[in-house]
């Protein structure tokens, strides 16, 4: 009979001495509360409490968590944008206490603080300056929320603006305006090229020009010198400067037939003179014909006396 009370008595007390051992993780804290009233907080490890008297009340990460907010608000230009704030948090170690008693539902607390202020700065701003200055937008958040949530052990660690969404019509105007702005600037720099392309032709023609005026003149020298040697030439020979220019002119005004010989194509236009003008035309060129013959044997005699 002795040994059927023995050992449920037995059982009950391991079990009972079982439940005074209990193990907390690490990066964990455990609060403990005797009679509903706060006892201790044990951190990691393997930790003892009075069996039937004290017991866990609860337990809190010591590790950085995260807290996403969606807020929909309107900018400084009536735009409504939608922004996603993500606050990275830590309950503080040496404020467990403040964390886990002070504050039922931290999460909730912290997304009213972000709101509030996120509705208070963005509407201070155009929406171009919402994604310039998002990071001012995260700095208040985090400032304001480390005032507010140390006091109840908690410590923000970082505030980020991870997304900016302005309405859809909105999305695509700003596309719109981008798309404008960048064919414009395309069409600024294929005008610069076309003028480049202009100027840079008619500085050319003009080298041109003026390369072929050089050239032009240059030949008109030396045919005004060839003109002088050639006249100096038959004045050692006797012959006056009347007739040098005399046979030049016909030695030219044959040239000029002898090219038009040799192009088949070619077409000669006389012009229309009466008769006597045309008998006293062939008078003159024979009498040129003759000159000319006249002064080809001059120079050849004077030629032969020079060798001789």
């Amino acid at each position: 009979m002795g040994n059927f009370i023995f050992f449920p008595i037995l059982f009950f007390g391991l079990i009972i001495l079982i439940s005074a051992f209990f193990v907390v993780k690490q990066q964990t804290a455990a609060i403990i509360e005797r009679f509903g009233k706060f006892q201790s907080i044990r951190q990691s490890g393997l930790q003892m409490k009075i069996p039937l008297v004290d017991r866990i009340s609860g337990k809190l990460s010591l590790k950085i968590q995260q807290l996403d907010v969606m807020i929909e608000t309107k900018t400084l230009d009536d735009v409504f944008v939608r922004l996603k704030v993500s606050v990275q948090y830590k309950v503080i170690k040496d404020k467990v206490y403040d964390a886990f008693y002070k504050l039922d539902y931290p999460h909730d607390q912290i997304t009213s603080y972000v709101f509030d202020v996120v509705r208070a700065e963005v509407p201070k701003m155009k929406l171009d300056d919402v994604f310039v200055r998002k990071d001012d937008v995260a700095i208040a958040v985090k400032s304001e929320l480390n005032d507010a949530m140390m006091e109840y052990g908690y410590d923000i660690i970082k505030t980020l603006v991870t997304d900016i969404d302005p309405d859809a019509q909105v999305k695509e105007a700003m596309n719109r305006i981008n798309a404008a702005d960048r064919e414009k600037t395309a069409a600024q720099f294929e005008g610069d090229a076309a003028r480049i392309l202009i100027v840079e032709k008619a500085k050319a023609e003009a080298e041109s020009k003026r390369l072929q005026g050089q050239g032009i003149a240059d030949q008109r020298r030396e045919i005004a010198r060839g003109l002088e040697e050639s006249v100096e030439v038959l004045n050692k020979v006797g012959i006056n400067s009347q007739e040098a220019s005399a046979l030049i002119v016909v030695t030219q005004h044959y040239d000029t037939l002898q090219s038009i010989g040799q192009q088949t194509n070619s077409n000669l236009i006389l012009l229309p003179n009466s008769p006597q003008a045309g008998s006293n035309m062939l008078n003159d060129m024979v009498a040129s014909f003759s000159a000319s013959n006249q002064i080809g044997e001059a120079m050849k005699n004077a030629k032969n006396k020079i060798d001789e």
